[in-house]
């Protein structure tokens, strides 16, 4: 039983994807709690054939793999069982507004079926998390340090309230555990600098992002025609992309950075 005042059945919802790009990637799992008037929970929870294969990066996260969703329905085959479900239904879920609606809507038109949220209460529970509970400086000096950050925002009085928090973090947190992605116990902060880069910054190829690893640890791009593809196979396909960044409007670091790849990529072929 819930505590929430209704006035219509609030379904909280989640989509496991192939991808991130909402015209092109496609739901390969998805779950709905519907929150009745009466207080009853009803739970339908399913995976769905994406018609296309699923990367292995996007299975390394949720677990889903082809073989998986092989035998699986489409999302065109339940959409309008899904819409009646859905029907004078209210959405909720977290930091579902810049993602879960966008690509839910996006498969029931390609399906379609005219999905509509216009006459509906969206309620994400992300921005509430974020008013309610700030991570900014302030609010970490706060709960870390248990002080009010007076001249917040001057550059002085932030950076010694960033000294006193993470003195308090690798205090707080030295000998606490915590699970990782896979479900195993890890102890990720200790008093060690090599160890805190790795947990903060390791990942970081170029400082604007528009290079990072993947679950591999290979470079790929973040941006573009070439998103998520390994940077040294783009030069390979495409030798002119190289010099396109190079002249283009792209941070010095950035050209620095590619710069690097191709010369230690030409090294290799030697």
């Amino acid at each position: 039983m819930h505590k929430l005042n209704l006035k219509n059945p609030l379904v909280f919802f989640d989509l496991e994807t192939t991808g991130i790009n909402i015209s092109q990637d496609r739901i390969v799992e998805l779950s709905f709690v519907k929150a009745q008037l009466n207080g009853e929970l009803e739970i339908k929870t399913r995976k769905i054939n994406p018609e296309m294969p699923i990367p292995v990066e996007s299975s390394l996260i949720h677990g889903i793999y082809d073989e998986d969703v092989k035998d699986a329905p489409t999302f065109k085959s339940i959409a309008k069982s899904l819409a009646q479900f859905l029907e004078g239904c209210d959405l909720a879920g977290f930091n579902i507004l810049r993602f879960d609606v966008p690509m839910l809507v996006e498969e029931f038109l390609r399906a379609g079926v005219d999905f509509q949220i216009a006459n509906r209460k969206l309620i994400d529970a992300q921005r509430i998390f974020h008013m309610m509970e700030p991570r900014n400086l302030t609010a970490a000096y706060k709960f870390y340090c248990g002080k009010e950050l007076e001249d917040a925002h001057s550059a002085e009085a932030d950076t010694m309230a960033t000294y006193h928090v993470l003195n308090a973090q690798v205090e707080r947190y030295e000998n606490v555990q915590i699970k990782d992605e896979n479900g195993n116990l890890i102890n990720p902060i200790k008093n060690d600098m090599s160890v805190l880069h790795d947990l903060t910054a390791s990942k970081i190829v170029d400082l604007a992002g528009r290079m990072t690893y993947n679950h591999e640890g290979v470079i790929i791009f973040n941006f573009g025609k070439h998103k998520n593809r390994p940077v040294e196979e783009v030069f390979k396909i495409e030798p002119t992309y190289y010099d396109w960044m190079l002249k283009g409007d792209f941070p010095l670091d950035t050209k620095r950075k590619l710069t690097e790849i191709k010369l230690n990529s030409s090294r290799l072929k030697r």
